[in-house]
């Protein structure tokens, strides 16, 4: 992970001359003490699997004699990490850290982008004291400061150990997680690791019990906890924090409590790699690839959550429907998007979905809530689930795991069937026409609830699930603002079109018949008109010819009556029917029509015919002899007869109906 999220760690040592900088390069690659040293060493690379935190470093020297003060700034800004070298048995060197390095240093970095530094008091074998007691105020002064070290290059002495702080430092810097001055955790750490706490609480209950610290253990370490050890952690948490521990689990305080420790002790690595496992980078933000995975999208496809995403989210919504009553109080929402930056979900997500009667968004309506945004746009879903933790919880590569993207809609045409379960239907009509009524009906709200809702809460997309042929599919529609001239290729882009007039206004359906001729009349897109407001009187509308006649010519269903001003839920028939025609565009497998052409009305009219009568007849004549005594009724030979003829009819009649269901 840790590669990932850094390619290599570039380490540049400045200081007075003499101080023996070039000396603790050579010293570190030869591993004795050079005779001769030059005026400056080469840049050197160790490579990654050499190093302790396996990452390549770059070790660039500095020489005051070889190199121009614009070469210095230019090595300053590339620089990852900065060591100050200084002799500790000279008084000069040190002063002219805090007179002319960390200033020059400082003028000469992005100060958004906090470059650290490390102290070095080389030459500790020449004398017999530390020169710590004046380096600590130094330290306590800056805070890019991040440790200081001393060394000898003559005696090899805390080389490695020198290099090693120096990756450290970048890899793992204390700055962002700690503040010495006030001995405590920084703010956006503390935040981080209060998200990634509640992501690893799988029940919500606001401790962390053994299962679930095993869990986040090998989640971030590769390796469980043994009972022992799981009990000497709790126990340190126990003696230092009263709330720490709780049910014999850990809470919050005392989770953020021992990282605060771990810090402390100089082991920060240890919150480096919890957070980066979860996410985050070197500045305590989500990191973008982290959060919007490589997703290829071919063009004429889809994208829908696979099964394994679906599970992860019912599992949100268990864990924080505390009271069960498979709805989530605005309290409850807010608990569950407590680990986003952002409330991602606004008021008119409780005019897109299914609600109960509080208004609260029912677990339906939950799920039918993220099939939408996975349809329409699944980088802000790739987003959401990486703030849920979903690659983390799921143990998937990443959140792109979670999505399924559709073969192309071409394909599903060429072989007559599909796999999609989300399919979307644009809702064209003139303006109050009945579209948005018709929206909200499909969500069980009728007239009268309609009209409670907040203009600014209003939404244009609704989304639930219909059932076809006992298939749950979930049926996406979408309001298309009214205006004729600037419909963009998104308006027209859909698996269905549902064209809805006012038939109690008689110019309502010329705008439908237009849209039709214009975009939909040559497309292979099904289409359907609704008489909206069925419960008005119906006019004559003022157009060329009627609906019924339009809909005849173009081969479409007869216009479909709605009203969603009822008592109780409007009627769903019309919403599975659009289902219906959106799965299977090639084909009516219902009959809507009253033109006779049809599949089913053919059916029917064959069914019904003189021949049909005809055959029948013979057939009730030469098994039941048409006149039938009480004897025969008593005969088994009489029930054999009838149960062969009622078997041939039923075989023929079948036979019939698929040689007239195949295309024509």
């Amino acid at each position: 992970m840790l590669e990932k999220m850094r390619k290599d760690v570039r380490i540049l040592l400045v200081g007075e001359p003499k101080v023996g900088k070039t000396s603790l390069i050579m010293s570190l690659v030869s591993e004795e003490f050079p005779e001769v040293v030059p005026y400056r060493a080469e840049e050197i690379t160790i490579p990654a699997d050499v190093t302790p935190e396996r990452v390549p470093t770059h070790i660039v020297d500095y020489s005051e004699a070889e190199q121009t003060d614009e070469q210095l700034f230019q090595e300053i800004s590339k620089a990852n990490v900065i060591c100050i070298v200084y002799s500790v048995n000279s008084k000069k060197s040190i002063e002219k850290v805090t007179s002319h390095w960390i200033p020059l240093i400082i003028e000469n970095t992005d100060k958004d982008s906090r470059v650290p530094l490390i102290l070095v008091g080389n030459k500790s074998d020449l004398v017999e004291h530390s020169s710590m007691e004046t380096i600590l105020p130094i330290m306590n002064q800056y805070s890019e400061i991040e440790t200081c070290v001393e060394c000898s290059a003559k005696n090899l002495k805390n080389i490695s150990e020198l290099f090693y702080y120096a990756q450290k430092a970048v890899l793992h810097p204390t700055g962002p997680l700690y503040c010495p001055e006030k001995k405590n955790m920084k703010s956006l750490c503390a935040k981080a690791l209060t998200r990634i706490f509640k992501v690893s609480d799988l029940d919500n209950d606001g401790i962390l019990n053994d299962h679930e610290l095993n869990f986040f253990q090998r989640t971030c370490f590769n390796t469980p906890l043994e009972p022992q050890a799981l009990e000497d952690v709790k126990n340190v948490v126990r003696k230092n924090l009263s709330d720490g521990v709780c049910d014999n689990g850990l809470t919050l305080k005392g989770f953020l409590f021992l990282h605060t420790l771990f810090i402390q002790r100089g082991r920060h690595e240890t919150t480096w790699t919890v957070l980066r496992r979860f996410g985050y980078d070197d500045d305590l933000e989500l990191n973008q690839d982290y959060l919007f995975p490589p997703l290829k999208i071919p063009p004429d496809c889809t994208t829908e959550l696979n099964h394994n995403a679906y599970l992860f989210l019912q599992s949100i919504f268990d864990k924080h429907d505390k009271d069960r009553d498979c709805a989530l109080s605005p309290e409850e929402l807010k608990d569950l998007f407590d680990v986003f930056p952002y409330m991602p979900w606004g008021p008119d997500v409780n005019n897109t979905v299914c609600t109960n009667e509080q208004g609260w968004i029912t677990y339906q309506g939950y799920l039918s809530q993220w099939t939408l945004t996975t349809y329409l746009d699944v980088q802000r879903c790739l987003e959401y689930l990486g703030y849920l933790g979903y690659s983390i919880v799921a143990e998937q590569e990443s959140h792109a795991a979670g999505i399924t993207v559709t073969r192309a809609k071409k394909i599903d045409l060429q072989k007559k069937q599909t796999q999609r379960s989300v399919f979307r239907c644009n809702v064209f009509g003139d303006i109050g026409s009945g579209k948005s009524g018709f929206l909200q009906a499909f969500l069980g709200s009728n007239l009268m609830h309609q009209k409670t809702i907040k203009e600014e809460h209003k939404s244009y997309y609704a989304i639930s699930t219909t059932y076809v042929y006992g298939q749950e599919k979930y049926l996406l529609l979408h309001e298309v603002f009214p205006d004729f001239d600037y419909l963009s290729d998104a308006d027209l882009a859909c698996d269905i079109v549902c064209l809805v007039y006012d038939a109690s206004n008689p110019y309502s359906f010329e705008y439908c018949a237009k849209v039709f001729k214009q975009y939909f009349m040559d497309s292979k897109t099904p289409c359907m008109m609704i008489a909206a407001k069925s419960d008005l009187q119906e006019v004559k509308q003022m157009y060329g010819c009627t609906p019924l006649e339009f809909c005849r010519k173009h081969k479409m269903p007869p216009p479909q009556s709605f009203t969603c001003n009822t008592t109780a839920a409007p009627c769903r028939d019309i919403y599975t029917k659009l289902t219906t025609m959106a799965m299977y565009p090639h084909a009516r497998l219902r009959c809507m029509c009253t033109c006779n052409r049809c599949t089913f009305c053919l059916c029917q009219n064959f069914l019904n015919s003189e021949l049909l009568q005809t055959v029948r007849a013979k057939l009730y004549a030469v098994v039941l002899r048409r006149h039938v005594s009480q004897a025969d009724l008593r005969s088994s030979t009489f029930w054999l007869k009838a149960s062969v003829g009622a078997t041939v009819f039923a075989v023929l009649g079948f036979a019939m109906y698929r040689v007239l269901l195949r295309p024509r």
